[in-house]
């Protein structure tokens, strides 16, 4: 199995990359970078192989400024772009990181037109979509990190205030990864439990927990100038799925086409099932009226502002 991923010189890409590294499932990782920043990742490879020699972990590790390089590649990790600093929105970033986006999805579509592209570059939902129209990839071949690390932020609130381990605790989050994210409360349980259904569940401060996972990211880029962890392995789940055909429930951010309550033409947060041929089933859902508003008001506006950028980008 092969992965690249562009803009490994980047915190999120270099930390994805040692965790994606250490799998134990890769024949060859490949780390693209502008020439600028070369001897910063061939620095991070040679650290790297010290690393996994000592876990017993073999894995190729090839370094370039050269997009040939990502030939044959079964998954692309795009995580190339103006990262958010603090007092920076999402948002903010749309326009530059646009560009940025389109110009390297135009690359891979060339030199690896069979690879699944993942996109983590924000804002995810719009990028993503930049992506799609950019390389005018098949849309099951296309899809972002999207409220995947949402869902996990969510999943780790919900075991502490309810004292129980995090695997039993089964949530998802939907719609965008940002201000307008919609956690689905109403399916949500603990060892196939509904949540309401538990004592603590009156002191349950839902709308407390969902403001600490929209502010989880600018939180942590205030602390320590940018988010690497979490979307490393956020980033790792989604390809480790893939490469090993799991057929596993995940939310990222996919291209709907009236899937889910009618909706079209836009990138969101949805569950999907994913595996070696990217995102294999858009899994339709019920939710409640509150849940449904929510999720359709977060599609206008992602949808909205997609046209802004796209238009900004002109005929791509």
């Amino acid at each position: 199995m092969k992965v690249s991923i562009i803009g490994a010189s980047g915190r999120v890409g270099r930390a994805a990359a040692f965790c994606l590294a250490e799998e134990n499932y890769l024949n060859e990782l490949v780390l693209i970078s502008r020439k600028r920043s070369i001897g910063k990742i061939e620095g991070e490879a040679l650290d790297m192989y010290d690393a996994l020699a000592a876990k017993g972990v073999e894995v190729s590790i090839k370094t370039s400024s050269d997009f040939d390089e990502i030939g044959d590649s079964d998954v692309v990790v795009l995580t190339s772009g103006i990262a958010r600093k603090p007092g920076i929105s999402r948002m903010d970033l749309g326009v530059a990181n646009a560009k940025i986006v389109a110009k390297y999805s135009k690359k891979v579509s060339k030199f690896s037109p069979e690879s699944i592209m993942l996109v983590v570059t924000n804002p995810v939902d719009i990028m993503t979509y930049v992506a799609l129209k950019s390389s005018e990839f098949e849309k099951n071949r296309v899809f972002g990190i999207g409220n995947h690390l949402d869902s996990l932020r969510l999943k780790h609130l919900i075991s502490k205030h309810f004292n129980i381990h995090v695997s039993e605790v089964h949530t998802r989050v939907i719609g965008e990864h940002g201000e307008h994210m919609v956690p689905l409360l109403s399916s949500t349980s603990i060892g196939g439990i509904l949540l309401k259904y538990f004592s603590a569940f009156e002191t349950f401060d839902i709308n407390s927990i969902i403001g600490k996972v929209k502010n989880a990211g600018g939180e942590i880029i205030s602390k320590k100038e940018s988010t690497e962890y979490g979307p490393a392995f956020a980033i790792s789940n989604i390809v480790t799925t893939i490469l090993n055909d799991e057929k596993r429930m995940l939310t990222v951010t996919a291209y709907l086409d009236g899937e889910i309550e009618g909706i079209h033409d836009v990138c969101l947060g949805v569950p999907i099932k994913l595996g070696i041929h990217g995102v294999e089933w858009i899994i339709p859902i019920k939710m409640t009226e509150n849940e449904k508003r929510d999720f359709i008001n977060a599609a206008m506006i992602v949808k909205n502002n997609t046209h802004k950028i796209m238009s900004s980008l002109g005929k791509i």
